[in-house]
């Protein structure tokens, strides 16, 4: 986005990837489905921004989710929006996305350099002069790092644009993992590993507050818990080893505890001669059923005619609030979005430039800010990228 804009201006660009192609991560997101943005307003998109949302209100503003939705359509890809105003391509497939930009930028006149960046170079007075990559040094009116973060670095995103920023004196809020799967020390999620829950409320806390509920989808794994709604709670953990997280989740939430109760007695009035392992089946899944009775301190083989109120009631309290502890987040590596990265004090807002090294730009996840899942991440890759695009080359200190 910021080497197709600036390339629109009639400027000279070479965009600097040692990936054969370009948006290799680009490709991989959203299950290769790309949720390419948001369709909300600017407020709620903020909203939906926890780390320095006001940092980006002038990108944002001149750049929102209604334009990068005309953007990509009028580069061909049709659009549609799901649940959450959720925006992907109408086909589902990132390549679609990716290679729409990859054509972009060719038709802007954007020359593809296959070289590593490794530092930028400044004249004598403090200025952007050249790029150093691996093979050459490129001379430069301007630069923008647009290296991403951490998570992922297969694709290319190897904290490579950290180590330059901070060599030219920039400060770097120590990168962590944010929408991120979880670890949990609870044996029973890796005997539900590949189980993948819909539909259910996932409520996260921290020191037994609650931070966070939402409804949709999870997945199991043999370390702990992923999926969706994993991954958008994540995002509101961020203080690990000085407070205590787990997660509950409601499997039944369209049913009040009374409601639940009523449900289970149907079912034992109906299969009253068995076992209750094998009366739960209309209620819930075959995998979670050993799971769910070890939680609430029931015998397997106990007749339902046996089951005491007691017991019934703490089979409810299960299924309405499922305990996940949690002990920690899940390497950086696979996290969808990595936090922290460039102090965004030390950036011009209106045009992304840096404020100790004029000519020097920044754009996307290599800044110090990062969203919830839903689009909104990669709006701030538009956004910026934009923004840095429009301004790169323009604007010095004096």
């Amino acid at each position: 986005m910021a080497a197709g804009t600036a390339a629109s201006r009639g400027l000279t660009v070479a965009l600097i990837e040692p990936n054969g192609k370009l948006g290799r991560k680009l490709r991989i997101t959203g299950k290769g489905r790309c949720n390419v943005t948001n369709d909300c307003d600017v407020k709620t998109w903020l909203e939906n921004v926890p780390t320095n949302p006001k940092f980006l209100y002038s990108a944002a503003t001149a750049f929102p989710p209604s334009a990068a939705m005309a953007f990509f359509e009028s580069l061909g890809v049709p659009l549609k929006t799901e649940r959450g105003n959720r925006v992907f391509p109408a086909s589902d497939n990132a390549n679609d996305i990716a290679d729409a930009l990859s054509g972009w930028v060719k038709a802007q006149g954007v020359r593809h350099v296959r070289n590593r960046a490794l530092a930028v170079a400044l004249d004598d007075g403090g200025t952007v002069r050249a790029l150093v990559t691996d093979r050459v040094e490129i001379p430069c009116k301007a630069a923008i790092l647009a290296t991403g973060g951490l998570s992922y670095p297969a694709t290319g995103s190897a904290g490579d644009g950290y180590a330059i920023a901070a060599a030219l004196g920039h400060r770097i809020v120590p990168a962590r993992a944010s929408l991120v799967p979880l670890e949990s020390p609870a044996d029973y999620c890796a005997e539900l590993a590949g189980f993948a829950p819909r539909n259910v409320d996932l409520t996260a806390f921290e020191n037994g507050k609650a931070i966070y509920t939402e409804r949709g989808e999870m997945l199991f794994a043999h370390f702990g818990v992923t999926g969706p709604l994993v991954l958008s709670a994540s995002a509101h953990m961020r203080r690990w080893g000085e407070r205590a997280y787990e997660l509950a989740i409601d499997f039944k939430p369209a049913l009040t505890q009374e409601k639940l109760d009523e449900r289970i007695l149907r079912d034992f009035e109906k299969y009253q001669n068995r076992d209750i392992a094998n009366a739960l089946t209309d209620l819930l899944p075959r995998s979670m059923i050993p799971v769910v009775l070890r939680l609430a301190d029931i015998p397997a083989q106990t007749k339902v005619h046996d089951v005491t109120r007691a017991q019934r009631q703490r089979l409810g309290a299960v299924i309405k609030a499922f305990p996940v502890p949690v002990s920690g987040p899940r390497p950086v590596a696979e996290a969808i979005v990595t936090g922290g990265g460039i102090d965004v004090k030390q950036v011009d807002p209106r045009t992304m430039m840096s404020k100790l090294v004029p000519g020097l730009y920044f754009a996307g996840e290599i800044l110090d800010v990062d969203a919830y899942t839903g689009g909104f991440n990669l709006q701030i890759a538009w956004s910026t990228g934009r923004c840095a695009g429009l301004a790169a080359g323009k604007e010095f200190p004096a």
